[in-house]
């Protein structure tokens, strides 16, 4: 062979190597080069402090006269046995929440409190238009441009999979904003903001909005006069020391947000900058602050916390003070929920401070059920399924309020309630008339909560998102997934955790509620934006626990 052929095959087999080495770390390489492309498109600056609006009362009303002030918090994937209140609880109910518990203790828990989703943008469209996200287009939650794609390779690399990612086309059939992302929730909607705010309310949204940024979505183009937004999704930087980390190499979805998300948040659309300290305890600062700025006039405060949605990351303080749990990664999930529960009562006692508490709706509940990739099989007992999931366990969710002026304290509502209801319910509240030339789905709860209104709520409430579908019609349910055609039925009154599937013995059942599901599906609109991915979903295992041919799962569509 000749000097120069010796070359020609030493420079193709380099370049073979270096393709075999580029393909093998290709994940790890878009994954540089997306974290590189969000740092740059949304670069750390040091804090600047908000300076919150304050004022008296447009109307001049005194304290007697003015409507109530309402105060929405929003966990995110919270877990039906996250908390103490119903002897549930995190570790055993080793880690107490009492002023989670508080809100119900005080006012009404409403045991059937539905998600709108099993996943966190469609629920939040719905929390503020009152409406079926459905109706408007929004069907799937808003992901980075190939973050989806890239979570479906990560699946692949991990091993032959015996439940195939399907990739769908992922395609965007309106504008985007300037990263890509698919448009969110179009500006013709309504939102409850601007419904209090034609009522002489400050609106205020702290934390995360996940219905668009750009083009008339911003929450300061929705009706909120100020907006403390969540940019991106670590609760402190990395290294920090004030923090405690729990990675789970399991979770695809884990990989893609530690090598995406960075520490920073912006104030009405301005540039980003760094939050003071561990994200939970910041909005809950700048909660706190809102209530104090706002004492002499009514204010609608919209306070959507990130935790305990993952990256896990935990305050050093919070992950030291629960040593007696052994796993890691409960044990940092359990610190997020403790600086939330810890933010919880900060607000409720600024309220307090402030002589509002009288005369303030405090409504709480979670986008979704609890994540199965976290790994924590007990997030949602006594329920089967997941964030991601119809069964009941990814939209059942803890759903409180207290309005000591109107609310008796220790009322339970066992009828089914849906997050769309917090819109209307908020609005009658504050005397606001609600939009008469759309549908709206939710309902007033105040008179069923007062003993005024007789019945149910609702009748049937009904959940799609792409393969998955699900309908409740008078304490029947139906859960759908095409793939792999599957139909579970369960009779919530007799069966409320979906033990016990009787499609097989009610042929008519299944075949009623699949009308009921299709007349509902016709009056929905198209979805915006396609699916990227459909993916399995093993209902009654985590994400940490390998795959068996029995496994029961869903194919649910992002």
């Amino acid at each position: 062979m000749s000097k120069r052929a010796r070359i020609s095959t030493g420079v193709v087999v380099t370049l073979a190597l270096l393709a075999g080495l580029a393909w093998v770390n290709r994940v790890e390489l878009m994954l540089s080069v997306i974290g590189l492309a969000i740092e740059r498109r949304y670069p750390t600056r040091p804090n600047v402090p908000v300076d919150w609006e304050s004022g008296p009362d447009p109307a001049g009303r005194g304290p007697e006269e003015r409507p109530p002030n309402v105060v929405l918090i929003l966990a995110d994937d919270l877990g039906w046995n996250d908390l103490t209140f119903g002897g549930g609880g995190v570790a055993g109910g080793t880690v107490p929440t009492p002023h989670m518990d508080s809100i119900a203790a005080e006012g009404v828990n409403f045991t059937r409190g539905y998600a709108a989703n099993a996943t966190c943008a469609p629920s939040r469209a719905a929390l503020m238009t009152g409406r079926y996200g459905t109706r408007f287009g929004f069907e799937f939650t808003p992901t980075p441009p190939g973050m989806m794609q890239l979570v479906g390779m990560m699946n692949d690399d991990a091993g032959p999979r015996m439940r195939p990612v399907i990739y769908g086309p992922g395609g965007f059939s309106a504008g985007s904003d300037g990263m890509g992302m698919p448009p969110g929730m179009p500006p013709s909607e309504i939102t409850l903001a601007e419904v209090l705010k034609g009522q002489g309310y400050h609106t205020v949204h702290i934390g995360k909005w996940h219905l668009g940024r750009t083009g008339g979505m911003a929450p300061e183009d929705q009706g909120f006069d100020e907006s403390l937004l969540m940019t991106s999704g670590l609760y402190h930087h990395e290294d920090s020391p004030d923090v405690v980390n729990a990675k789970q190499d399991f979770d695809p979805i884990d990989r893609f947000l530690w090598a995406a998300l960075n520490f920073t948040a912006s104030y009405n659309g301005g540039d980003s900058f760094e939050p003071t300290r561990y994200l939970t305890d910041y909005y809950t600062d700048e909660a706190v602050k809102v209530i104090e700025a706002n004492r002499d006039r009514p204010f609608f405060l919209y306070l959507a916390h990130w935790a305990p949605h993952t990256p896990l990351q935990a305050a050093r303080e919070d992950y030291e003070a629960l040593s007696h749990i052994e796993l890691h990664r409960e044990r940092v999930y359990a610190a997020m929920i403790r600086s939330l529960d810890r933010g919880v009562g900060r607000v409720l006692e600024a309220l307090r401070e402030q002589g509002l508490e009288e005369n303030t709706l405090v409504v709480f509940t979670s986008d979704n059920g609890g994540a199965g990739y976290i790994g924590l099989p007990d997030v949602n007992q006594p329920y089967r399924g997941w964030k991601s999931t119809f069964f009941e366990g990814g939209i059942r969710v803890p759903y409180f309020a207290k309005w000591p002026a109107r609310i008796a304290p220790g009322t339970t509502m066992d009828d089914p309630v849906h997050h769309f209801d917090i819109f209307t319910t908020a609005a009658a509240a504050a005397g606001a008339p609600l939009p008469e030339d759309r549908k709206i789905d939710g309902v007033d709860l105040l008179p069923f909560v007062g003993g005024e209104a007789t019945g149910a709520p609702h009748r049937a409430l009904f959940w799609r998102s792409g393969a998955s579908r699900s309908a409740l019609v008078d304490g029947w349910k139906l859960n759908v997934s095409d793939p792999p055609g599957r139909r579970w039925l369960f009779d919530l009154r007799a069966d409320p955790t979906e033990r016990h599937d009787l499609s097989a013995e009610q042929p008519e059942k299944v075949a009623e509620l699949e009308r009921a599901l299709a007349a509902h599906d016709a009056e929905q609109a198209p979805s915006i934006w396609q699916p990227s991915i459909s993916r399995a979903v093993t209902i009654d295992k985590d994400l940490s626990v390998p795959e068996a041919a029995d496994d029961e799962y869903i194919y649910w569509s992002n």
